[in-house]
């Protein structure tokens, strides 16, 4: 048979009870708040990286546009530097060869080093031709000094190569009187017309020495791999 509890039992009941729940809800306040905190820090974590990503991401983005802009930037005053570096080497050249140009009148002045000079150009032709019968042209001015250059050069030519040569003025086709001299030896019936004139023969420079004289004036180009 159960006895009734008294009023202080139930008292200490209730107490004890009120205690235990107090108790319970103190832990799971305690486990709540640091789950929150837990996710919390979880979260703000996340939140930071992306942020992070993206500050970095953009970063890296405004830093690839600024290096290529910088490239393109020096890229392009190296080209517009080059180009001016080109052109005033190019003029400089021209104005080179124009000066040798304009030198050229004088070089019939000294009739016998032109005399000289127009056997070689003669001879020149007479070897590349080959042929026992060749025409020379000439300006009329010349043809007293080219005759004599005839002379020697078909001379030189026999002691060279055992043989004689027929060598013509073809005074019938002059060079133009503003040429600056030279001779043009004609072989196989006007068909091969060696040009040996001065002024062709500067052209000739203009093409063949022009690395040699570039290289003079400005050094070796260091970007240049081969050499002919």
């Amino acid at each position: 048979m159960s006895h009734a509890m008294s009023d202080d039992q139930v008292a200490s009941e209730l107490k004890k009870m009120t205690a235990f729940i107090n108790q319970e809800a103190l832990e799971k306040a305690r486990e709540i708040h640091i789950k929150a905190d837990e996710e919390f820090a979880i979260e703000k974590s996340k939140l930071v990286r992306q942020e992070t990503s993206t500050i970095d991401s953009t970063y890296a983005k405004k830093f690839k546009q600024a290096s290529m802009s910088q490239q393109i930037t020096r890229s392009t005053l190296a080209n517009k530097t080059r180009i001016k570096v080109l052109s005033a080497r190019q003029e400089l050249l021209d104005d080179l060869f124009e000066k040798a140009r304009e030198k050229l009148d004088g070089y019939s002045k000294d009739k016998g080093k032109y005399e000289g000079m127009c056997k070689g150009l003669i001879l020149e032709g007479l070897y590349a031709l080959n042929e026992h019968k060749v025409g020379v042209r000439a300006r009329k001015a010349d043809y007293d000094v080219v005759k004599k250059a005839i002379e020697g050069a078909k001379k030189e030519y026999k002691e060279k190569l055992g043989t004689d040569v027929e060598v013509e003025l073809d005074e019938k086709n002059p060079q133009p009187e503003g040429s600056p001299g030279g001779v043009s030896i004609v072989g196989t019936g006007g068909k091969i017309d060696i040009n040996n004139t001065l002024d062709e023969r500067l052209k000739l420079l203009e093409t063949d020495a022009l690395p040699m004289v570039r290289t003079t004036l400005f050094g070796k180009n260091e970007n240049r791999k081969f050499y002919d």
